[in-house]
């Protein structure tokens, strides 16, 4: 029983989330068995993604530097944008800028629950613990899955050349990359007053998230058709 309720409170903060960016979608709605299909993607990723990080970990060694951006962001992000670029980049359901952001924040939010079960249950968690970690990696990871979708879908629906195609498709990796490194490197290296600087962080992600919702909706081909509809 105990299990059983370590295992709903680890699950229930990605779920909250992923619902949450899906009803954001304002013009299209994505069919939802797609949807399920690249968060349940997310469980499975996160295996691979641990032999990876295990791997450099005994090549690179553990500078804290190395660790926050290249072995944990940048392992993390880039599985993340394989799966999203060779699944979901080129299928015909994505077919809005918004569409970017649910997929990617499906995957992101897959992986983060996985790992927050994973977490919750080989070390038996606290309600309080799972909660700051609601709080705090699912919402980041929630938060670096809109930063790559969003740019995913300026890459996908940009009208101008190939390079500025390719542009915000590297975007769509290294900002993410970026900031899951910041995130990390801050809460492994800082040990006093970490919420001073951590909490900081969350509400510029947040901020920008939402600002990145917005602009992507307000972007849609079936705005305009909407608006015609109504006239």
């Amino acid at each position: 029983m105990l299990w059983f309720s370590i295992g709903t409170a680890a699950l229930a903060p990605g779920i909250a989330l992923l619902t949450y960016f899906y009803l954001k979608d304002k013009y299209d709605t994505e069919p939802l068995h797609m949807v399920i299909k690249i968060f349940l993607l997310g469980f499975l990723i996160v295996f691979p993604i641990m032999i990876l990080q295990r791997g450099l970990t005994l090549w690179l060694g553990d500078n804290s530097f190395v660790y926050a951006f290249l072995i944990s962001a940048g392992i993390e992000e880039l599985v993340k944008w394989f799966v999203l670029y060779h699944m979901i980049y080129n299928h015909t359901e994505f077919d809005e800028p918004y569409d970017g952001i649910v997929y990617a924040a499906a995957v992101s939010l897959g992986f983060a629950t996985i790992e927050n079960v994973l977490f919750g249950l080989t070390h038996q968690a606290s309600v309080g613990a799972l909660l700051i970690r609601a709080l705090l990696p699912v919402s980041g990871h929630a938060m670096f899955g809109v930063i790559m979708g969003y740019y995913l879908g300026r890459a996908k629906f940009s009208k101008g050349s190939r390079s500025r195609t390719g542009r915000y498709l590297l975007y769509s990796l290294m900002i993410p990359v970026f900031w899951h490194g910041v995130y990390d490197w801050v809460l492994n290296n800082i040990t006093e007053y970490w919420l001073w600087y951590i909490v900081p962080l969350m509400a510029f992600l947040w901020y920008g998230g939402l600002g990145k919702i917005t602009r992507a909706n307000s972007r849609s081909p079936f705005r305009a058709m909407e608006a015609s509809s109504r006239d």
